[in-house]
């Protein structure tokens, strides 16, 4: 690709940009949310129609003309969205529009056998037959990879695609990426983890807001240099110093919460002004504790105290109304109403502040609103008006942080907040985390990167299998004794004491 611009409205996304992708060789492309990494994917990919520029394959120019035209080239894209198909099965969304057929009809059995043995290339354990709503946002990542690995790809375009997997399936589709890597298969591999770029990357390209900045061998190269070159600054430290001083005042208190076959019972506190941590393998109950808590999942049995008082949360509006916010691993699909503009989703959860007595919005006022905390937050975006969906992944989330900060919300519960969000967007949201803990606003912090769970929490709740297995004063433990209590340590619904290191060694 060369001399690559693509424009939307009055906005420029891509700028002269430059890729060259070997065959077996892995290429990363780094950049800040913004850059323009994924818009020059989709233009590779066929989704977007590039405004100037040439884009060659085998050295032969060439107009792609579409998703099928590239996918015929053996040019696959993973996206960082999941575009799956909730009430199809896992074999049907894998084979999605190619069903191999038996005269006029699908082979049913061929698409189940297929769909099976991609999946057991990466390792995962799911059912073909399974419906995907049915899938956690982990084994939906896993089946779109195995749906790009059916479809034998020349040139696989990878965006994102460990933002939602723990460590084990990372490591699993690590060992994919080398695999078809030998096999002189060409990657583009785009994410913000750059410590698992260590193992597998041959060269990485940066950009920054829609330029190139340069190409340069990994080996050749550092973290902290392509930090530096991404953002166009230093970043001196990954996380912020805290300004919060954590009061012994309890503000959220769960008492014996369970979900029969999911979690529970659990007993946790947690304190006004505090960053609690929730840490634990995937699936061990940490997102389905949040939901329940939000009045997102029914409960079969339990207590929720809000300053001393007991809650009677049957939905999202009453967890709302009582001050507690939700800020879900998936964004785009319980997050934001990403057809509605900035403005209106900021607003959005708070629509009576703006309000008239007769149920009209001051539109004025919605957008004062709005510019207050783009401004507030940085947010990225050429007004109020523009349209959520057009926005970065990380501006995206500051959107729905806004949303409740406009609420005034005085718990929330932040799912994997910094999945898929550049470095710079991710010490921006931690430094708000920690500004809002500061504000007395009580934090619980859900996030499967153990660094983040101790660089930013108070304590540390660790899950292992639906309980509560410890709580760790975040200060005096390591991410080996969190691991250790999230996948061989004793369940208790108590909160136990910190073990010392020493009694740990052996276990380790």
């Amino acid at each position: 690709m060369q001399g690559v611009c693509k424009r939307f409205d009055n906005v420029v996304a891509l700028a002269g940009v430059a890729l060259q992708v070997c065959r077996g060789e892995v290429h990363a492309i780094c950049g800040e949310n913004g850059a323009g990494k994924s818009t020059l994917m989709k233009i590779l990919s066929g989704v977007y129609t590039p405004d100037e520029g040439e884009i060659r394959i085998d050295g032969e120019p060439l107009r792609i003309q579409g998703l099928r035209h590239a996918q015929a080239l053996g040019i696959v894209m993973i996206h960082q969205e999941l575009n799956l198909v909730p009430h199809l099965t896992v074999a049907e969304n894998i084979w999605l529009g190619r069903e191999p057929r038996r005269g006029w009809f699908v082979d049913q059995r061929r698409q189940r056998d297929s769909a099976r043995a991609c999946l057991q290339r990466l390792g995962v354990a799911i059912d073909p037959d399974t419906q995907v709503s049915a899938l956690s946002i982990a084994q939906q990542q896993m089946v779109e990879i195995a749906k790009a690995l059916s479809m034998d790809a020349r040139l696989l375009i990878m965006d994102e695609p460990t933002s939602s997997l723990g460590e084990a399936d990372s490591a699993r589709l690590l060992a994919v990426v080398n695999e078809l890597k030998r096999a002189g298969v060409g990657i583009v591999y785009i994410s913000h983890r750059l410590d698992e770029l260590d193992e597998i990357v041959d060269r990485v390209t940066v950009l920054r807001d829609g330029h190139y900045i340069t190409t340069r061998r990994w080996a050749e190269t550092s973290i902290d240099e392509i930090v530096s070159l991404m953002v166009g600054r230093e970043l001196n430290q990954q996380f912020p110093t805290p300004t919060r001083q954590p009061g012994s005042e309890v503000l959220l208190r769960v008492n014996g919460l369970r979900r029969e076959g999911m979690f529970g019972p659990l007993d946790f506190e947690l304190r006004r002004g505090e960053i609690l941590g929730f840490a634990g393998l995937v699936g061990a109950g940490r997102t389905e504790v949040a939901r329940a808590i939000f009045g997102a999942d029914p409960v079969d049995g339990g207590e929720i105290e809000l300053a001393g008082q007991v809650l009677a949360i049957r939905s999202p509006r009453d967890a709302i109304a009582a001050g507690i916010a939700y800020v879900s691993e998936d964004r785009k699909a319980h997050g934001l109403a990403v057809k509605m503009s900035v403005a209106h989703n900021i607003t959005l959860a708070n629509l009576g502040a703006l309000a008239s007595k007769l149920g009209v919005i001051d539109a004025a006022a919605e957008r004062s609103t709005a510019e207050r905390f783009i401004q507030q937050l940085g947010i990225r975006t050429p007004s109020p008006e523009q349209i959520a969906r057009l926005l970065s992944g990380g501006n995206q989330q500051k959107v729905v942080i806004a949303k409740w900060l406009f609420r005034q919300a005085r718990v929330i519960l932040f799912d994997e907040p910094t999945r898929g969000i550049d470095v710079g967007a991710k010490y921006a949201i931690y430094e708000l985390m920690d500004q809002l803990a500061a504000q007395g606003v009580g934090v619980i912090l859900i996030s499967s990167e153990l660094p983040e769970i101790l660089g930013l929490s108070d304590r540390v709740a660790v899950f292992r299998q639906g309980q509560l297995a410890a709580v760790l004063d975040a200060r005096d433990c390591s991410q080996q004794q969190v691991m250790h209590h999230a996948s061989v340590g004793s369940n208790s619904s108590a909160e136990p004491s910190q073990p010392s290191p020493a009694a740990l060694e052996p276990a380790l």
